[in-house]
Formats: structure tokens, sequence, C-alpha cells
């Protein structure tokens, strides 16, 4: 019997893993290693590691782990859990099985984009959606901005920090009078006509060709696309979406169904941000190991 399994190998799953092996506990860290910051070639924010790579950052948390001999990883994907009186049963895609007695789920969020052809080419080079982690890399460059209207406004407030020079694309979705309204107090650009390509090279963004025949020169900007869940593990297992589309969990990530928890962007969406989803992977591993003390479960090295 495993004290914790830790599902997704982020950095709310990396930090939960750490805090865990530290505690003493057995713990699975079950990682496909498909995170979502996976396409960008730096994170930025994070105290002593500004700039590492992702695979750089998973790869040193990998190196601690080997500190702890009560840490096992596992790189697979888990296709169903099924709970027992004592704990849950884990099932994995190569068929590997095995018993826990607390779960935590920190498999992430994955991006909805708009309809904006060849936008992946861009994504995560030039194109990014937090202006707090690439905002510095863009300063003072012409950017373009693309998303939902209504939230789109309010990005651009806040990106206007880093650069003056912004374009907001609409995509084809029209303007209320209230839109209008905002772009006249915020004096933004706006431009309505559904984007017809994206050009560039090397994922390094240079126009931005419209279907009215526009082409306007941009070399980088920011997208605000829908957050949904990454995995689908919480409601087969009856948890329910919280108002900001997270997996609904009290404060440290304990959820309605006993044993199970939740961390990262998984349980809180927003900010998405590296060293916010670590730090929720340790509150999370810290409130998973209080409640195994409680059930009476002391930690032991392996």
């Amino acid at each position: 019997m495993t004290d914790c399994t830790i599902i997704g190998g982020g950095p709310a799953g990396l930090n939960a893993t750490l805090v865990l092996g530290r505690a003493r506990r057995k713990v699975i860290l079950v990682d496909s290693n498909d995170a979502r910051n996976k396409v960008t070639s730096a994170s930025h924010g994070f105290v002593t590691r500004d700039g590492v790579t992702p695979s750089e950052f998973r790869e040193l948390a990998h190196q601690e782990f080997s500190h702890y001999p009560s840490i096992s990883t596992v790189e697979d994907k888990v296709i169903e859990i099924i709970k027992k009186a004592d704990g849950f049963t884990i099932k994995t895609e190569l068929g590997k099985e095995w018993a826990t007695r607390k779960i935590i789920l920190a498999t992430g969020m994955k991006e909805k984009f708009p309809n904006i052809p060849n936008l992946r080419n861009f994504y995560g080079k030039s194109i990014f959606n937090c202006p707090y982690c690439d905002g510095w890399e863009l300063r003072d460059k012409p950017l373009a901005l693309f998303g939902e209207v209504d939230y789109t406004f309010h990005t651009a407030q806040i990106l206007r920090n880093w650069s003056q020079d912004l374009v907001v694309f609409t995509n084809g979705e029209e303007l209320t009078k209230n839109h209008e309204k905002k772009i006249e107090e915020l004096n933004l650009r706006v431009e309505t006509s559904p984007i017809r390509l994206l050009t560039g090279k090397d994922g390094m963004l240079q126009k931005v060709e419209l279907e009215n025949g526009l082409v306007i020169e941009r070399v980088g900007g920011f997208i605000t696309p829908e957050l949904v869940q990454a995995s689908e593990l919480g409601t087969m297992l009856g948890v329910k979406l919280n108002e900001t589309g997270g997996y609904h969990s009290d404060e440290v990530g304990n959820t309605k169904i006993t044993g199970l928890f939740v961390a990262g962007e998984a349980s809180n969406v927003y900010p998405a941000q590296l060293i916010i989803a670590a730090a929720s992977g340790v509150e999370t591993a810290m409130a998973v190991n209080v409640e195994l003390i409680h059930d009476g479960i002391l930690g032991s090295e392996i």
C-alpha cells in the first residue's frame, strides 16, 4: 500500500512529491511528461530559476528525488481510479496497478484556443498567455493581443505596462456599444476582421494578415485562451468544478472524496504561474501528511 500517489508531474506534482518524500512517505509520482508549459522555451518568475526551461526544471526535480528512497516515479498515464474502503486502486495506460491510501491530482489545465490559423506554430515562442511570465522579453515591442473581447480588454490594460504599441484582434467577434465605449476609454486600436494567417519564421511572429486584406506587422503577442481540465479523473470520481473551472476543494486541496486531493492549476486555475502551482503542491502535500498521521499512519523510509 502506497501512502500517496501524485498524478501529474508539473510544478505542483513535483513539489508535492518532494515534500512527501521528505516526510518519509512512500509515494509514487505518475507523470506522462506532457505538461502545458512544455511548448515554451523558458519559464520566468520563479526565484533562483528564472529562465529555466520546463525540461530542465523537471530534470532537476527528479535529480533531487534520488536523495529520498521512499519516492518512486513512473512515466505513464493513469486511466482509472477505483475508490476502495481503505483508499484507491490506480490503473495505468501501460497496464500497471497498485493500491494507494491518498491521491493528489496535479494534472493541470489545457488550453482551448480560438480559431486562428497556424496559431500553434507561434505559441510558446513569440505568442504567450501570461504577461507576468513573458512580458519582460517583449517589452516596448509592437505586440498583438488575441482572445475573447471582454477578457482581452482587461489583459490589454495590464499588458500596456510592458508595451504601449498594442493591437487587439477580435478575429471576427463583433463589438457592442459597451465594447466601443471601453475602446475609447482605453484608447485601443482594435481590428475586428477575421485573421487569415499569422506569418513569421521559426515560431517568431512577423505579421498578422486579415481577411479584409490588411497586414499588420507585429513581433510577438499574447492570447487569452480558455483553460479547461487536462484530465477527467476528478470528474469520474464525482468531484465538481468550481467557478474558475478547477476541481472544487478547500484551501489545501481536500475534495469531498475522502483521500482525494487536488493541487496546482487542477484546483485553482488563475493566476496560472509556475511558482504559484509549486506552492500549492507544498500546501497540499502537508495536508496529506497530516491526514495520514490522523489516520494513524506514520512515515518510514523504504
